[in-house]
């Protein structure tokens, strides 16, 4: 019966390979096994490729102990490719099925299509690795109970409501990882999983754990964060072999006392939850966390009236930064993001379970809507599914750190809503002495910012009329008249002040003088039915008793027009002492001057684009270890000072630039001079060119590594970075005094500022197998015989490593105080910690036998097996380079090399 079933799965996979033949044929690529590992995830077409290699029945595929593929595949297709696994490939140790290469429009990770396994799987005797993370799968397919053999299995990132008892028959399961899935119940043959050394449970809905689970006497690492827990079950206190147990962010209101007296416990992580005592023994222990509970409260009173039933605690969730999604049930929840991101789903918000999907996306002028005098304060999140509704309101905290200039200014949460951005009631609570929190009730899931914009006022202009005056400035007021419209309209005022210093220096008069800036808005029809009375100070120094009318001016601005005209002569001023009040019926910009220049719309232009700019400066700084990473940096001129005072330990480089002037949410390039390259992959860097988009109160600071193709072996290498406007020319100033001497009224340019890189000191010590001219000092790992990793290869590992770092550091030998130094030091760059980390431990093992081994075991022992993985297939392609170089002088026979793709196929290590 079973071959009956299997024999239209294998005419299928036939059909598939056929055509896959076809397809590969049409399109060669190079050579994809290299020596036990297949890997195709990476790869379009993997599926393709596999089954053309099975059609041909290659010989190596014997020899294949490592496979990769993606699950972005088509179902079908991927189905049946695996089910030619067992008989192509029957030694196999390792299949990665995973998802998550993929991003929609947005940016959000993809999960995989793959929602089952083909029952012949289950005959892989030799598997002992399974991935099937980032996937669509609901329930376990029935064949990985039958992997007797099994030792890790990684099911993350899926959509699993329950495990099925079958489960215990992984006899020699030692890790276990079912994070972020929908786990409501454990089975209870879990606790036959005696070899069972590590099991991550987090970001589930378990709200209680089967007693079975203290029969996990082999049980080392327990992660059971962000579940609904409300208790333990007590033969937790049954694993003596237990080393870490992580409880964080539960609902635990007590724990058993048996848990301080595990031998081997180091680490007991309690925090958030609804703790209000712990036993004594626990309370003094240095390795239990109690952060967040509510330790010493009492019980709220419980003697409720009859029929109203009691109110349970809200759970609080706290994401790291590697969660992209989060659960809210109908007993709603707090949330804290590690983007600085808080917010109260209220009991009763949603009717149903919800996956809330967020994004904190880098500011952009596309998505950025400001004002002509707004400033942006925070980065841009998205929260999705946009315009979901909810039966009552979340409330939404964003933090930022408030602007130094606060006078006639307010703060306000900005948002999206049918296509047009408007502004939500904000409050601010204090964070901390330099942070607040931007605070609303949120009515729709969209986009969100916090701006800083000058004070706005507000009303509904009825019928019969009313008075509008700003708060910021008490002598600015529009009166309506009864009659001035027949549906109710509402009406905004803002208002800005010049200072008269810059507008004398700026006219070059000394007796000018303007009045504070009117912006009107309104809702509805463009123009009233009756001339509107607005009401204006006089420029300051000015009385109406006293001045010359030839010499006032009153200008008007209407959008999108970039000129100011001066209608003086089309309207009636009446003056008193202290103001001017005139009529209108259209609502836009006025502004009152006092000067005696003739031609005022001009200048009016230019006092309003002095109002929008800022001044500031541009730096370039390289670190003092390694000067080949620069840090560029775009800051107002009064953050410049404290800002060098801070990096000053850590940088070093020239003076900052001259003062540039910068409108807020403009854009700008740095290039870096011809013969110096950059060396980073980053979306926003093309040809040594990094893009910024300036914004006044945000971080506008990139690092980059530079390399350069001149030889460093005589003397240090001098270049220059410059920053530019708009599109780079193609050919960048050789000198700075060259640049300076180019500027115009209308150039591109901004400032040059120099660079230095240091001689290659080691060049002689490390011989000339490094070629003539190499570009950086030689950062390797490893040998050419044995593999090694270039400093790209390491960028490369840097950026995959994400969250994961510390547990890879510590495995790598760093302390625990190295690793408190470099979240100090780079407590707000993520990516700088994963690289100084990195390659401070290279730089230390440069030269030392057995590094690469040690990496790569780091990597294995911290679950990140996908990077070791990735480091044992680049070495393997630079053994093959050396073999093949060595047989191809004819130093050694060609029996030397094991078979395999030939190294003038192989891609460069540099570049795997």
């Amino acid at each position: 019966m079973a071959a009956a079933e299997e024999e239209p799965q294998v005419a299928a996979a036939e059909g598939v390979a056929e055509d896959a033949t076809d397809t590969v044929d049409a399109h060669p690529r190079p050579p994809l096994l290299a020596g036990n590992r297949l890997s195709l995830d990476l790869y379009p077409g993997g599926c393709h490729r596999l089954l053309h290699l099975c059609a041909q029945q290659t010989p190596q595929l014997l020899e294949v102990e490592f496979l990769q593929l993606s699950g972005h595949e088509d179902p079908r297709l991927l189905e049946a490719t695996l089910a030619q696994v067992p008989k192509s490939l029957p030694h196999l140790r390792s299949l990665v099925l995973k998802g998550g290469q993929r991003w929609d429009a947005l940016g959000a990770c993809l999960h995989g299509s793959l929602t089952t396994l083909p029952a012949s799987l289950g005959g892989l005797a030799r598997l002992v690795h399974l991935d099937l993370s980032f996937n669509s799968l609901e329930t376990l397919p029935a064949c990985i109970p039958q992997m007797c053999g099994l030792s890790a299995l990684l099911l993350s990132h899926n959509h699993l409501s329950e495990l099925p008892e079958a489960l215990g028959a992984l006899s020699a399961l030692t890790f276990l990882s079912v994070t972020h899935n929908r786990l409501q119940t454990l089975p209870t043959a879990l606790g036959a999983l005696s070899t069972l050394q590590r099991l991550d449970l987090s970001e589930n809905l378990l709200t209680a754990l089967p007693l079975e689970i203290g029969g996990l006497s082999s049980l080392e690492e327990l992660n059971l964060a962000s579940n609904r827990l409300q208790n333990l079950p007590a033969s937790l206190a049954g694993l003596r072999s237990l080393r870490l147990l992580v409880l964080h962010s539960n609902l635990l209101a007590s724990v058993p006392t048996g848990l301080a007296r595990l031998p081997l416990l180091i680490r007991l992580d309690l925090r958030d939850n609804q703790l209000r005592e712990v036993p004594p023994e626990l309370l003094d222990a240095p390795f239990v966390r109690l952060q967040g509970n509510p330790l010493g409260e009492t019980l709220p009173d419980s003697h409720s009236p009859p029929g109203i039933p009691v109110v349970l605690e809200m759970p609080r969730l706290f994401l790291t930064s590697d969660l992209d999604s989060f659960l809210v049930t109908p007993q709603g929840c707090s949330v804290t993001l590690a983007c600085g991101v808080r917010l109260q789903f209220p009991a009763g918000a949603t009717a149903s379970s919800l996956t809330v999907h967020y994004r904190l996306w880098l500011p952009e002028p596309r998505l950025v809507p400001l004002g002509p005098h707004d400033s942006l304060l925070s980065g841009v999140l998205e929260l999705q599914p946009h315009g979901v509704a909810f039966q009552q309101e979340v409330g939404l905290w964003l933090l930022f750190v408030p602007p130094r200039a606060r006078r006639c200014r307010e703060v306000v949460v900005r948002t999206l809503s049918d296509d047009s951005w408007s502004d939500l009631e904000t409050h601010l609570e204090e964070a901390a002495p330099k942070r607040l929190w931007a605070h609303c009730q949120v009515p729709h899931f969209s986009w969100f910012l916090v701006v800083s914009r000058p004070v706005s006022n507000a009303c509904l202009v009825p019928p019969e009329g009313t008075l509008l005056w700003s708060s910021g400035h008490p002598g600015v007021k529009v009166t309506f008249p009864p009659g001035a419209t027949e549906e109710p309209r509402q009406v905004r005022m803002q208002v800005v002040r010049m200072a008269g210093r810059e507008l004398r220096a700026l006219l070059e008069e000394p007796e000018a003088a303007v009045s504070p800036l009117l912006c009107l808005t309104q809702s509805g029809p463009s123009s009233f039915l009756r001339p509107v009375t607005v009401q204006l100070p006089l420029p300051p120094g000015i009385t109406g008793l006293s001045l010359d009318r030839s010499r006032l001016h009153l200008l008007y601005r209407a959008p999108p027009a970039a000129t100011w005209d001066d209608i003086t002569a089309q309207v009636a001023l009446e003056l008193t002492h202290l103001y001017a009040r005139f009529q209108v019926t259209h609502f836009s910009w006025y502004w009152l001057w006092y000067t005696t220049k003739s031609c005022v719309g001009g200048l009016a232009r230019k006092a309003w684009e002095r109002l929008r700019l800022h001044r500031v400066n541009l730096i370039a700084l390289q670190r003092r270890r390694d000067p080949e990473q620069v840090l560029l940096q775009c800051l107002p001129r009064n953050k410049v000072d404290a800002t060098l005072r801070r990096l000053l330990e850590r940088y070093r480089g020239p003076e900052p630039s001259d003062t540039v002037e910068m409108f807020e949410g403009e854009k700008f390039f740095a290039a870096f001079e011809r013969g110096i390259d950059v060396d980073a992959d980053r979306p926003d860097c093309v040809q040594g060119r990094v893009c910024f988009v300036f914004y006044s109160h945000l971080k506008n600071v990139k690092e980059v590594y530079v390399t350069t193709t001149l030889d460093r072996r005589a003397q240090a290498v001098r270049g220059q970075v410059s920053f530019y406007r708009g599109a780079v020319p193609e050919e960048v100033p050789e000198e700075a005094e060259a640049a300076r001497q180019r500027k115009g009224a209308d150039t591109l340019w901004m400032a040059t500022l120099p660079i230095k890189l240091p001689k290659l000191r080691r060049f002689e010590r490390l011989g000339p197998a490094w070629g003539p001219s190499p570009s950086l000092a030689p950062l390797n790992l490893g040998d050419a015989e044995t593999g090694f990793l270039t400093q790209s290869n390491l960028l490369n590992v840097a950026g995959r490593l994400g969250p994961d770092w510390p547990a890879v550091a510590l495995h790598l030998g760093l302390s625990y105080q190295e690793l408190q130094r470099i979240r100090h030091e780079f407590r707000d760059d993520l990516d700088g910690q994963i690289r100084h980390m990195l390659f401070s431990w290279a730089e230390r093992q440069a030269g030392q036998p057995g590094a690469v081994g040690l990496l790569v075991q780091a990597l294995e022992q911290s679950d990140r097996r996908d990077v070791a993985e990735e480091v044992r297939a680049v070495l393997e392609l630079g053994r093959h380079k050396y073999q093949d170089g060595i047989r191809r002088t004819s130093l050694a026979s060609r029996d030397l090399a094991p078979p395999g793709p030939s190294t003038s196929q192989s891609p460069e290590p540099a570049q795997a």
